[in-house]
């Protein structure tokens, strides 16, 4: 029996928690399926459940959430020790001390530099900070709005792109994201980013590469990842790893469900239980 809580996959059995905490016919549904098939907004509840649970569990969050937000990725890139820009993490806006930072700050990131809290998409909790007294003034807006930890990361020259690869199972498929707008920083696609499919090959099967196997290692096999390649530099620099992603690049959500569907229905099939429709 194929159990899926995913709304979007018709499988043997389907159940849906979005709204409501796992609960004890959950537990026993999960037992008794042969498989399960989790969404994309799985929370931690319903996942701690199917992975001690489930016989086989697709897709595989482990990452997701031993690593969380995205200081818990940048831990994990240095982990598997993949390239990425250096990154100072921080516990605590508040208690941020920067006076006792700042020359460190200076010597290790420079300026510009990239301050990021540790959660958020679509460049909203990004930032290009210019110098010093930007860093003090943009720490303080940030603190009255937000208690958590943040990152500060060196700015990457990157001719206004990142490359996005998409991992849906056992396919990748990527994309650079380009900013038009060059006094505009960030190359988020819900900002205006144009998507291009072809420019840079040979970079593109680059960061493929580097994603399949760290995929390999850690096990991710539902995720975008972003890259920067700074100017004249042929080697991936891992940025972050989105486990909700926009679908643009995919050709929309209608693709998006086709691609993540038939992505199930092989992994089914490979561990010789069937799509279970």
């Amino acid at each position: 029996m194929i159990l899926s809580f995913h709304p979007c996959y018709v499988a043997d059995e389907n159940r849906l928690s979005a709204e409501r905490p796992p609960g004890a016919e959950d537990l026993a549904r999960i037992r008794a399926a042969d498989a399960v098939i989790l969404p994309q907004g799985c929370k931690p509840d319903l996942y701690a459940i199917a992975r001690a649970n489930a016989a086989h569990l697709f897709p595989n969050y482990d990452a997701r959430f031993d690593y969380p937000g995205k200081s818990g990725q940048t831990r994990l890139f240095h982990e598997l020790g993949v390239p990425h820009p250096p990154t100072r993490l921080y516990d605590d806006l508040a208690n941020f001390d920067f006076r006792c930072e700042a020359p460190e700050i200076a010597v290790e990131l420079g300026y510009p530099l990239v301050f990021k809290l540790d959660f958020g998409g679509e460049g909203d909790t990004v930032a290009l900070i210019e110098s010093a007294g930007h860093l003090q003034e943009y720490r303080q807006w940030a603190a009255d709005r937000y208690q958590g930890a943040f990152l500060l990361q060196q700015l990457v020259p990157s001719n206004q792109r990142s490359l996005r690869v998409v991992v849906i199972g056992e396919r990748l498929i990527s994309y650079w994201r380009i900013n038009p707008d060059g006094d505009r920083f960030g190359t988020s696609a819900g900002k205006g980013a144009a998507i291009d499919q072809r420019t840079d090959p040979h970079l593109q099967q680059r960061a493929r590469s580097a994603t399949r196997d760290f995929c390999r290692r850690s096990g991710i096999n539902v995720a975008g990842f972003d890259f920067l390649f700074a100017a004249g530099d042929h080697r991936p620099l891992f940025l972050e790893i989105n486990y909700y992603f926009g679908r643009r690049g995919l050709g929309g959500s209608e693709a998006f469900y086709a691609i993540l569907t038939a992505e199930i229905d092989r992994w089914l099939a490979q561990l010789g239980l069937g799509s279970g429709r």
